[in-house]
């Protein structure tokens, strides 16, 4: 029928308030559902991501530092703090049965005054033996760190070639990592001789609360990866069974509460989406219901013109597919801009490891969402297309309806 083609355009703009508030409930119900798998995705990753940088299956640490309360938030979420314990530890560890490899590590707080540039956690670690930091480095930097080079993490601002202090000691940045969604990105890395340099220079100004500390006969932990044939809990086991002043913990048990924490934050996220899913389909439903009894007359003169019941009934649907359309890839666009503008603040609200997934991921994210959204307008603007197919022309036109 001529101009028919042209009538699902024309009713759309006919009714700009109806198609509008059409559009924002697809454009909120794809915002939704892109930005809330996003972010259980985000914090998969993340998770994933603080798993591989911690990188050994047991960590061994003072006894004193575990029972603080900030010992998990300086290993696991970045706050900035220091513990120490005697070299003579390395070498009792080093001779229980299971244990593999070792690698010594040192943690210092740089202060937030004048003696150093940027109040961070700097992590020092031996080349020589590091199988955790060392291969992550090397994504970044292909060579071996000098004396007072350091690597700063992600999200520090911080370049290649800047000069930074700490505690007075001139550094250099040699490198800037890749983004892991942890608390690796505000930390600052570098070899065991600097950070020995930085530790002496700090006792030497008394900015710290030690005083007993000699940097070349400390450690701040040992990571460890277990022989063949031995697990992580038997290794664990036997050094806090045979080594007095120290603890070992399974890294998999350190981020046993992130994880849970985790999987808190992706059940509300889950029933967030369902709620706001069965809510926008009963809501466009309501809305093409709404609008098909307010079209009768409208749809009742098309009959008589000789349109067909089938094709009133794709008049709704067409039009239900533009709304969706247009409001998901809107939609679309927004939450793209919101999860990528603004996840480090997402990050730290939530208070977990944060980190997006690849571009591809991403992509098919955004497409499932735009599929779902349109789907969801098509399916309910069907139902009223079902109830278009059962009008009575003749009596609506009498006006007895």
């Amino acid at each position: 029928m001529k101009g028919f083609k042209d009538l699902t355009v024309k009713s759309l703009l006919g009714k700009p308030v109806r198609t509008a508030i059409l559009v924002l409930l697809t454009v909120l119900l794809t915002l939704t559902v892109l930005d809330g798998s996003l972010t259980e995705s985000s914090l998969e990753t993340g998770i994933d991501s603080l798993e591989a940088r911690l990188g050994a299956d047991v960590m061994v640490v003072p006894y004193s530092a575990t029972t603080k309360q900030k010992f998990e938030n300086i290993v696991l979420q970045g706050s900035t703090g220091y513990f120490y314990m005697g070299k003579n530890y390395v070498d009792e560890i080093s001779r229980i049965e299971g244990v593999g490899e070792m690698s010594e590590q040192f943690y210092l707080a740089s202060a937030s005054t004048s003696c150093c540039s940027i109040p961070v956690q700097i992590i020092g670690y031996d080349p020589d033996t590091d199988f955790t930091i060392t291969p992550w480095v090397k994504k970044s930097y292909g060579k071996k760190l000098d004396t007072y080079d350091v690597v700063v993490g992600n999200d520090l601002n911080a370049f290649v070639g800047d000069i930074l202090y700490f505690y007075g000691v001139r550094v250099k940045v040699a490198a800037k990592l890749e983004k892991t969604g942890t608390s690796y990105d505000t930390t600052v890395f570098t070899n065991a001789d600097t950070i020995k340099e930085l530790i002496r220079s700090s006792l030497e100004l008394k900015m710290n609360d030690f005083s007993d500390v000699d940097p070349d006969n400390v450690v701040s932990c040992v990571l460890i990866n277990v022989a063949d044939g031995y697990n992580a809990e038997e290794v664990t086991n036997n050094i806090n069974l045979h080594v007095k002043k120290v603890k070992a913990i399974q890294t998999k048990e350190m981020i046993s509460g992130v994880s849970d924490s985790l999987s808190g934050v992706s059940s509300v996220i889950g029933i967030l989406i369902g709620a706001v899913w069965v809510l926008g389909a009963v809501i466009m439903l309501l809305a093409f219901t709404m609008s098909v009894n307010e079209r009768k007359k409208e749809f009742a003169v098309l009959r008589v013109m000789g349109a067909s019941r089938g094709k009133l009934a794709s008049l709704v649907i067409k039009e239900a597919l533009l709304i969706g359309l247009a409001g998901s890839l809107l939609g679309t666009l927004t939450g793209l801009v919101i999860m990528i503008g603004f996840g480090g603040l997402i990050e730290q609200l939530l208070g977990l490891p944060f980190l997006l997934p690849s571009a591809g991921a991403v992509i098919g994210y955004a497409i499932a969402a735009v599929a779902l959204t349109v789907v969801t307008g098509a399916d309910a603007a069907a139902v009223s297309a079902f109830r278009i197919s059962r009008i009575d022309t003749g009596v609506i036109l009498r006006g007895d309806n």
